[in-house]
């Protein structure tokens, strides 16, 4: 398994320590050559998703990563990588990749709450701890999506097809949790799907 971590900006290399501590192989996506090499899924950091959306087009990489996600690749967005995987942004006309189909509110916490740390349930792992900086969450999301965890009424996970969300940065504590779940439910079955077609 081999998998890429956007690493334009934002915590990708806190998600790389988290993929290595599960021996699970991982590449910086940089510049357009670096996403060509082969993958099994796809990491979206945190960090500022208008400068991300931005360096995406700029470097090219923005309809090669579109193409792949679309046609399959298993994508894990967290924070910024939650609303550039977003469809549609809660008061902004502005779309990213738009993929997923949830409505992401930016900014959600107010300055606050603007970064805090809490526990919560998160379906198909159990309580795992949740810190959040400035973290959007999802206001509405379609039929085929699978909200994972809430808190006071807010949903701030989830998954649809081939794609998870996280609204938390679950690579800034020491849980790998989240990070194995990407692998074991959705890059594997991923994998042994298109090795059959």
């Amino acid at each position: 398994m081999r998998v890429g971590v956007l690493a334009l900006q934002g915590g990708f290399a806190e998600h790389i320590r988290h993929l290595k501590s599960l021996d699970i192989k991982t590449f910086e996506i940089r510049k357009k050559e670096d996403a060509q090499q082969p993958m099994d899924g796809l990491i979206i950091p945190g960090g500022e998703s208008t400068t991300m959306g931005k360096l995406l087009k700029e470097l090219n990489l923005y309809n090669l990563l579109r193409e792949k996600i679309q046609n399959g690749l298993p994508a894990f967005g967290t924070c910024a990588g939650m609303i550039l995987l977003a469809k549609q942004l809660a008061e902004s006309d502005v779309v990213h990749l738009g993929l997923m189909d949830i409505v992401v509110k930016r900014n959600a916490y107010g300055r606050q709450l603007g970064s805090f740390h809490t526990e919560a349930l998160l379906d198909g792992i159990g309580t795992i701890p949740m810190t959040f900086i400035r973290a959007p969450y999802i206001e509405s999301a379609g039929p085929k999506v699978k909200i994972l965890s809430t808190i006071n009424g807010k949903a701030l996970a989830a998954r649809e097809k081939n794609m998870l969300v996280t609204a938390f940065h679950p690579e800034l504590t020491d849980d790998n949790r989240v990070h194995r779940y990407f692998a074991e439910e959705i890059i594997l079955p991923t994998s042994l799907r298109f090795k059959h077609l």
